[in-house]
């Protein structure tokens, strides 16, 4: 909401700018166009596909912990990969977080001290550990649903949201 203006200011307007973070329906769509975007970036929604799933990425662990998470079960660490990211928090992101855990190691060292063990939680489909990055968004993410339905709800909502304000 506060960066989208300035930074569509600072590039001119010659040069798209994609609106993103925290943006996974129809009126936060047109609330980033208002606010001068092009277009938008979504990325945290599309784990909670069903296309998503079909393509190997995602588990039914993954599902589970994206579909029973609210809002506030994210936090911003660098654990993953060295760099700040959000996670869905678990209890592999609250062990790093406990007092006496070693820091983070910078990119892309972090990625290569724990892929191994990202590797095995992934394996191990538990839905309390599985590390995955994932926005604030996930408490919207309640089922997993085809990316058509995902799409036709986006565009319902930007259509109806639109003709709200008009």
């Amino acid at each position: 909401m506060v960066l989208t203006p300035d930074v569509v200011a600072a590039v001119g307007p010659d040069v798209p700018v994609l609106g993103a973070g925290g943006i996974g329906s129809g009126r936060q769509i047109a609330a980033s166009l208002a606010l001068g975007a092009q277009g938008v970036w979504m990325g945290s929604i599309w784990p909670g596909t069903a296309e998503y799933r079909g393509m190997g990425a995602n588990t039914e662990a993954g599902e589970t912990a994206f579909t029973r998470a609210t809002s506030s079960d994210t936090v911003r660490t660098r654990v993953y990969t060295g760099k700040p990211a959000r996670l869905l928090k678990t209890k592999w992101t609250e062990a790093w977080a406990e007092e006496g855990a070693p820091s983070p190691l910078p990119m892309p060292l972090q990625n290569l001290l724990v892929a191994n063990a990202h590797n095995r939680i992934s394996a191990a489909n538990d839905p309390d550990v599985i590390s995955m990055p994932v926005g604030q968004i996930v408490g919207r993410m309640n089922e997993v649903r085809p990316v058509a339905d995902v799409m036709a709800d986006l565009v319902s909502e930007f259509e109806e949201t639109v003709r709200r304000l008009d």
